[in-house]
């Protein structure tokens, strides 16, 4: 058994390898890999890099723009914005972490079970699947946030569901072409049980596509939580949210842009890169994806 797990460990460790080399030799992964890297560490690091209290208010200075003491200016309560942005950081990945979590957890048992037992299993489960298809997921979330009540756990949570489908969709297919494939057939006239072809033959070999599909879904899973901000149906003041922020900076975009200004750009550098990685991840794992788009 050990002779048998270690040629496994060590196939492993080369496609890794092969994978990183890939990913390391595409710039835009790299760079989209290097900018995920930056939000990371703002965000594990925010209470040492602010500069002030993200939530304080200060009304004598509100408004103020970017200046020697306060970089990115002052918001429309006198709070630092860059302290702000620098704690939206870490809400930002928390949502996208969450959001990701839930809809692989739920998504890839299901695409798991349904693709590789069939049936009647497979038959009702994709018609599920079909009426979560149906609705727009931003419209979904909205619904079920507004019916739920507005704020950040709920908007995550309702996030990472709409995307279940998603996942599940694609593990199927992955599930689909592996069950019948020479090297599992040889595992069940070995009399492997189900359990274990599922979790030793199946499932390790249907992760690459599901990692692409979350470091995608992340981008879409802050870009979404940032809109439920912008409505309100997010994050509730005073969080220091992009979208929240970005929404109330609107009424003072002609006498102070720079208060919705850097919340959006914040949003753009964390999904630009989460989308970068992405593609240079896909391209990585499955090279003959390269140049499809």
């Amino acid at each position: 058994m050990t002779e048998n797990r270690k040629p496994t460990k060590q196939r492993g460790q080369r496609r890794i390898s092969q994978v990183w080399r890939g990913l390391v030799r595409n710039r835009s992964a790299v760079v989209g890999l290097t900018m995920v890297m930056v939000l990371a560490i703002v965000g594990l690091l925010a209470p040492v890099l602010a500069p002030y209290d993200p939530v304080r208010p200060v009304m004598r200075e509100r408004l103020t723009p970017p200046t020697a003491e306060h970089w990115l200016g002052q918001d429309e309560m006198g709070r630092d914005i860059l302290s702000r942005i620098i704690y939206g950081a870490r809400i930002s990945l928390t949502i996208g972490v969450v959001s990701v979590g839930v809809g692989m957890a739920l998504g890839v048992p299901w695409g798991l079970l349904s693709g590789f037992f069939g049936g009647k299993l497979d038959l009702i489960s994709q018609r599920l699947l079909d009426i979560l298809l149906a609705f727009p997921p931003i419209i979904l979330v909205i619904l079920v946030v507004t019916v739920l009540g507005p704020g950040l756990w709920n908007a995550m949570i309702v996030i990472g569901i709409t995307t279940v489908p998603r996942y599940s969709r694609v593990v199927r297919g992955s599930t689909l072409a592996l069950r019948d494939t020479e090297y599992v057939q040889a595992a069940r006239a070995l009399g492997a049980s189900n359990t274990r072809v599922l979790l030793r033959h199946v499932f390790p070999n249907v992760m690459g596509p599901v990692v692409v599909l979350g470091t995608l879904y992340t981008a879409t899973a802050i870009l979404t939580a940032a809109g439920l901000g912008f409505l309100g149906l997010g994050a509730q003041a005073p969080t220091p949210e992009w979208g929240a922020m970005l929404s109330r900076g609107r009424e003072y975009l002609r006498v102070a842009p720079h208060v919705s200004a850097f919340p959006g750009l914040a949003i753009l550098f964390s999904v630009l890169g989460f989308n970068l990685l992405g593609d240079g991840l896909r391209d990585a794992i499955d090279p003959r994806m390269r140049g499809v788009r």
